[in-house]
């Protein structure tokens, strides 16, 4: 494939296809569908959480799994113990379910972290000596700031540009080198063209590290298909809020990198010398590692994965069409975009309100509404800046900042149209 055809045809999907079959299960449900939250005036209303790209509510199967486990919960790995022995086996089954999960090579290493933040500053410290990082500055903080030796890239303006200008950043860099680059913006939603940015990447020795965390809760994954190095996501988008994430990809790197955290597990041996283990997984997960968390992010790959992302999409693009039209419909609500309107995306819709300051719009929306959303600049500092056109404020500040909406299994029409309306009546005050 030339340049020139990669630049000229860059494809908008992210992810494999949504298969044409229709669901094998009903859409689960979420923990907390039926909160009430007060609003102004002391009355109680159905809470209407816009907030999933912060962190998705918990689905009653993955609930149910943790419970499940609970019982016989125990330590993992050199327990003879039935209890520790059964944990032992949920916990590396969990390993397999998201290998199969994110369609990951049958060799590619999964090791459990935090989030995706801890993921990522996982492998910045299994690099190797001299590699370069090729970031762009549209990335969450997660991937813009672990790396030693980076080279940023301004937002570009077109899908196609994104691949120019890694293609020739990449050229121009000696040594080992990483592209890193987000699957689904978490300002925008937008999605990135991942395949052409990983064949680039291949083209010039380099090896990619996507941030998939605000894609895979929207959208089918496969690692191999894609030809993708490293993915990392967290739990707590997954609808598993109990702390964990992973790091799935190649070994080699991860096997020959300095252990993540230095203690029980993470050895063969200790004497006089220290010997570390070879595989990855035992290398990287020192101590008790968070089993509950494991079995919680299994538990959602699974429901999401027999549910079905046929009827999952086809939701999500439905309420995110009906969310957009109706923000356009108001006059002094600006939506952010990178790369316009028709751009596909997840369900994040990101905006500002003429005349009032993002904190005072959520503050408002969740004191008079009960609406959930996020304000701020979404621990993605450069690329805020870059949409709105502003030079200062922080992640705190309601100055040069924005509003977040994102939706995803458990929002309904009503939460919706209750946003928009809300929103017209404090523009029309």
């Amino acid at each position: 494939m030339s340049t020139l055809t990669i630049f000229n045809s860059v494809p908008a999907q992210v992810a494999e296809p949504v298969p044409a079959a229709t669901t094998s299960r009903p859409i689960p449900a979420v923990l907390g569908a039926d909160l009430q939250v007060p609003v102004k005036g002391g009355r109680l209303v159905g809470y209407a959480n816009l907030d999933y790209a912060a962190s998705a509510p918990c689905l009653e199967p993955v609930s149910a799994a943790v419970a499940a486990a609970l019982p016989a919960y125990s330590s993992v790995h050199r327990g003879a113990g039935y209890a520790s022995q059964l944990t032992t086996a949920r916990y590396e089954q969990a390993r397999h379910t998201v290998r199969a999960f994110v369609g990951a090579r049958p060799d590619d290493a999964v090791i459990f972290t935090r989030n995706t933040t801890d993921a990522t500053n996982l492998l910045a410290g299994c690099l190797p000596a001299g590699t370069t990082a090729v970031v762009f500055d549209t990335e969450h903080h997660a991937s813009l700031l672990p790396w030693k030796r980076s080279v940023r890239l301004a937002p570009p303006a077109l899908p196609g540009e994104a691949v120019r200008a890694a293609d020739e950043a990449l050229a121009g860099i000696d040594g080992p080198k990483l592209l890193v680059v987000t699957a689904a913006s978490n300002v925008t939603g937008e999605l990135w063209p991942i395949a052409a940015l990983a064949h680039i990447a291949h083209r010039h020795g380099a090896r990619i590290l996507v941030d998939a965390a605000q894609l895979v809760p929207h959208r089918r994954l496969n690692l191999t298909a894609l030809d993708l190095d490293y993915v990392a996501f967290s739990g707590h988008k997954l609808y598993a809020p109990f702390g964990a994430g992973a790091l799935v990809g190649r070994r080699d790197w991860l096997a020959a990198g300095e252990p993540y955290l230095k203690g029980g597990g993470a050895v063969r041996s200790v004497a006089d010398d220290v010997e570390w283990h070879d595989d990855p997984e035992p290398r990287h997960e020192a101590g008790t590692p968070n089993v509950l968390g494991a079995i919680a992010l299994a538990a959602a790959c699974d429901a999401l994965t027999a549910t079905g992302w046929t009827e999952l999409v086809r939701e999500e693009e439905r309420l995110i069409a009906r969310l957009r039209s109706g923000l356009a419909s108001i006059e002094g609500v600006r939506e952010l975009s990178l790369w316009g309107d028709g751009h596909p995306r997840v369900g994040i819709v990101s905006f500002t309100v003429a005349g009032h300051s993002a904190r005072q719009v959520a503050e408002v929306l969740s004191g008079e509404y009960g609406i959930g959303v996020r304000d701020g600049k979404f621990c993605a500092h450069p690329f805020v800046r870059h949409l709105l056109d502003a030079t200062d404020g922080g992640c705190e500040d309601g100055t040069a900042s924005a509003v977040r909406a994102s939706i995803g299994i458990g929002t309904t029409e009503e939460h919706v149209d209750r946003l928009v309306e809300a929103l017209r009546e404090l523009v029309n005050r």
